[in-house]
């Protein structure tokens, strides 16, 4: 329910993405640290040949379980964004909403960029998003809000309780509180790491992989095909479109 609001508009900027840069057609989509699925169902919704990765066994069934009711298919895939190995290379892959900073050493985020490099084909492309952190001193904010669906009021608060700017790792703290039609309360707290990148920090990363991919562009979170914005200060919500290189 947090993002679902979102899926048709990232799967808009998807494929308008698919069409202006990439250098071949884009059949088979794939999606590293895909959670529940949500994006991955709605590709495969699409007609695309789509696969998702994660770690997690209780995500992965919840996405089979989505699958099966829709009456659609897409592979799942049990494994490490830093260790992808596939048969066929893909189109194109999109990780989104900060899954990437998932990955908490920059020795880590190197090995997911190189191994995705290796199963894209040339000419595919991979759409990264994070939000980025201001170069100067700043205040994390708390953001909360509500989403509604099908007689359920969701209520979210989402902090930074704690950042460790020398160590570049911040602790997100989401409480999610539902209320059903029926009356019943579900509370749900989790905390979890997140690497930080500031504009600077993450121009640096890509320069490290410029001999496997190239940045095409860059975006905000309004997914505006039509509104690229520069790679620069100014952009904390990032959403970027990188091109595997020929070898």
């Amino acid at each position: 329910m947090l993002f679902r609001e979102e899926t048709p508009v990232e799967v808009a900027f998807f494929e308008e993405a698919f069409q202006r840069y990439a250098d071949r057609r884009v059949r088979r989509v794939f999606e590293p640290g895909c959670g529940s699925g949500r994006l991955v169902v709605a590709m495969a919704a699409k007609g695309y040949d789509a696969t998702g990765l994660d770690l997690s066994d209780a995500m992965l069934n919840y996405m089979r379980r989505k699958l099966k009711r829709r009456g659609l298919t897409a592979t799942c895939v049990k494994g490490d964004m830093t260790q992808l190995e596939f048969d066929k290379p893909f189109d194109a892959a999109f990780c989104t909403y900060n899954t990437f900073r998932h990955l908490l050493t920059e020795k880590d985020a190197l090995a997911h960029l190189h191994s995705m490099a290796d199963c894209l084909a040339s000419g595919g492309i991979y759409i990264l998003g994070m939000h980025l952190v201001p170069e100067e001193d700043y205040e994390a904010v708390v953001e909360r809000f509500k989403t509604r669906q099908a007689g359920t009021t969701l209520s979210t608060t989402i902090s930074v309780p704690h950042t460790d700017a020398q160590k570049r790792l911040e602790t997100l703290r989401v409480k999610l509180r539902a209320v059903k039609s029926s009356g019943e309360v579900i509370r749900i707290q989790s905390e979890f790491p997140l690497r930080l990148y500031t504009p600077t920090q993450l121009k640096r990363l890509f320069k490290k992989v410029s001999d496997r991919f190239e940045l095409v562009e860059s975006f905000d979170f309004a997914y505006d095909i039509d509104d690229p914005l520069p790679f620069d200060k100014e952009l904390l919500e990032g959403l970027f479109v990188l091109r595997k290189i020929a070898p």
